[in-house]
């Protein structure tokens, strides 16, 4: 029996790819680096914003500081800009709402630092649809590691086996297998559908409606 969908935001409840683009190529021009176009932004999200502006930069500036003053640019321009051109996937908040209907804990487990992980969910979904929220904080390790995952089981007192781990990437689904949870892999998010199959997705779905049959059960 599901008691416990964990998911994925970025990519997965939120289209936010425009604007973390915009402020990672505001960040980088700041600093006097070149911008990328938003399709390479694809493959630059997915493992927290050090990462992507880790893989923004170019290979010989990846250095400590470079990265500690970026990273300043552009937490200080995505606070003010995270909500210009993103918004829920068509689909979602009806799904969050009938999932919560049918009694089922909803959590969010990002690798997006944790104030913003927690007002991106509750600027689009309320305070009332997720039991859970985590985004990345210092002392946890990112995902795929399957500690933020672990947290959330723990807190929710269900077993892996109650749960399902849903997202848009192959981290996502590295993810679920580390903590031991059934993974749903979507495919209207950042990544293709090749790379959820090679990360070992238990399903794969191509709209938020095909979920309910499969956490139904």
């Amino acid at each position: 029996m599901t008691k416990l969908i964990i998911f994925d935001l970025d990519g997965t409840l939120i289209d936010s790819l425009a604007d973390l683009a915009a402020s990672a190529n505001h960040a980088l021009r700041a600093r006097g680096f070149p911008g990328h176009p938003l399709d390479a932004y694809r493959y630059f999200v997915g493992n927290g914003v050090v990462k992507l502006l880790e893989r923004a930069l170019p290979e010989d500036r990846r250095d400590r500081e470079t990265l500690a003053r970026l990273f300043e640019e552009f937490t200080r321009y995505y606070g003010m800009h995270r909500a210009d051109l993103t918004a829920p996937y068509p689909g979602i908040t009806a799904l969050l709402e009938e999932l919560k209907r049918r009694g089922m804990l909803l959590a969010v487990a990002s690798n997006k630092y944790h104030s913003a992980a927690d007002a991106m969910t509750r600027l689009y979904f309320g305070d009332t649809l997720f039991d859970f929220v985590h985004g990345h904080q210092e002392d946890v390790p990112t995902k795929p590691h399957p500690a933020i995952a672990l947290e959330i089981l723990s807190e929710a007192g269900v077993a892996p086996g109650e749960a399902f781990f849903v997202g848009d990437s192959g981290v996502d689904m590295q993810t679920a297998r580390a903590a031991g949870i059934r993974s749903i892999g979507v495919t209207w998010g950042f990544r293709a559908r090749e790379e959820l199959l090679e990360n070992g997705a238990d399903f794969i779905i191509d709209s938020p409606r095909e979920l309910l049959p499969l956490v139904s059960c």
